[in-house]
């Protein structure tokens, strides 16, 4: 077993981006800190409109959540449409609906247009009712889809055991829309693609620092100063060592657990259409495959942490229950990782001064809406348009006993984990 770190998407990804740390005062248009997916894609489009953009990030490209997350690209935030408008009101809410549910084909357009090489799958995704009252919610989300003209459908248990390979699940409701991809290869071939741009890359370039002085931004990078027009931090549940901008939100941690590659009969009858999968269990499970035929389950916690021999037995008893033919297989892989959770469920857009915005709180949808947030970020800061963002911009956000609630999530997910077998189907 390859314990964390290492995580599945480190070992396979083909591409390695020379980023080289900082080492003298620069000067540019646009600087942004972090270089995960929204980094990266901001980085892209703002290269591609002909402005000096530099990336700098404290470890390596896609080292937070984009490195480690599931793969799933999906269109949408966890709420459902009729959630969001009431949250959001009719006009943000039904701008950021449709804006998210064009982030799937962005996604994919950027692969084939960069040539990024990355399994990409456009299969669609599963969302897998694991009880009856899951596939009440099923029935509701596809009402409220329709509504909107979402192209979803809904599946019966026995469509759903065929294309899952378990009879586990009372439905689903498929999204043609989305797909999967190696998350740290999609990363890693936006970097590239924007560095080919003219971007710059720096690996191993914490910021320390980032003040407001003049007309423009100074931050403080491995010692040195970046002069910049424009500031985007885009670091999500990876910030550390900046006291501004000030983002708020609990931390939730997800963990992986990959097979080895399977045999070819299993292959052929265990997500043979390559669909990504999520179920509606109250601490949710995903499961998906790989280019090689690796099965790959996951759910909430830490497996790197005091809880992580619950979430491991876990997932070995998960495993056995939703695919008996797997029981003795064992997992070469785990690693795990660390979600931007607010307490709406949506993102947040912050603005903390002239041109200056950060982004987070995805809640675990990082890949298509930080696609799209990212893209939208170049413009809005090299035109000075906050507007061209697919939600309001805010120019504060606090949340209240952060801390606390992401020890519950981790407390309550150990719970869930370790009850025994017997107990835990329906749960989790």
């Amino acid at each position: 077993m390859k314990a964390e770190p290492t995580s599945l998407w480190s070992i396979s990804a083909g591409e390695r981006i020379p980023a080289a740390p900082l080492d003298r005062d620069v000067t540019v248009d646009l600087a942004i800190v972090g270089a995960g997916f929204t980094g990266c894609s901001a980085a892209l489009e703002a290269a591609r409109r002909g402005a000096s953009v530099a990336v700098f990030e404290a470890s390596r490209v896609a080292f937070g959540g984009s490195g480690r997350n599931v793969g799933l690209v999906n269109a949408g935030l966890w709420l459902p449409p009729d959630q969001i408008i009431s949250q959001m009101g009719e006009a943000d809410g039904t701008r950021l609906i449709d804006r998210l549910g064009q982030a799937p084909r962005l996604v994919f357009d950027l692969i084939e247009r960069e040539s990024i090489a990355c399994e990409a799958t456009r299969s669609g995704t599963l969302h897998l009712a694991h009880s009856a009252s899951g596939l009440a919610d099923l029935r509701d989300r596809f009402a409220q889809g329709n509504r909107i003209g979402a192209p979803l459908r809904l599946l019966d248990a026995q469509d759903t055991a065929r294309r899952v390979g378990s009879g586990a699940f009372h439905g689903a409701l498929l999204d043609p829309r989305a797909g999967t991809v190696q998350p740290l290869a999609y990363c890693a071939g936006l970097a590239r693609a924007a560095q080919g741009a003219g971007a710059r890359l720096h690996e191993g370039s914490a910021v320390s620092d980032i003040a407001r002085q003049g007309d423009g931004w100074h931050l403080t990078v491995n010692g040195r100063t970046v002069r910049a027009r424009a500031v985007l931090v885009a670091t999500n549940a990876y910030q550390s060592g900046l006291a501004r901008p000030r983002t708020s939100f609990s931390t939730v941690n997800y963990s992986q657990f990959a097979t080895a590659p399977l045999p070819d009969d299993l292959r052929a009858r265990i997500l043979p259409g390559g669909e990504g999968c999520w179920d509606t269990g109250l601490v949710m499970t995903s499961i998906r495959t790989d280019r090689a035929g690796r099965l790959i389950l996951g759910g909430m916690g830490d497996v790197a942490g005091p809880g992580g021999r619950a979430h491991a037995a876990w997932a070995r008893r998960k495993l056995r229950v939703l695919f008996p033919e797997l029981d003795g297989i064992a997992f070469e892989y785990q690693w795990s990782g660390r979600i931007a959770m607010t307490s709406d469920h949506v993102p947040k857009v912050l603005r903390f001064g002239p041109r200056g915005l950060a982004i987070f709180g995805y809640s675990g949808r990082g890949i298509a809406p930080g696609t799209a947030f990212g893209t939208a970020a170049a413009a809005a800061l090299l035109d000075d348009r906050p507007e061209a963002m697919p939600l309001p911009v805010v120019s504060g956000h606090t949340e209240r006993f952060t801390t606390l609630r992401g020890a519950v999530f981790e407390a309550g997910a150990t719970l869930i984990h370790a009850l025994p077998p017997s107990r835990f189907q329906g749960r989790s």
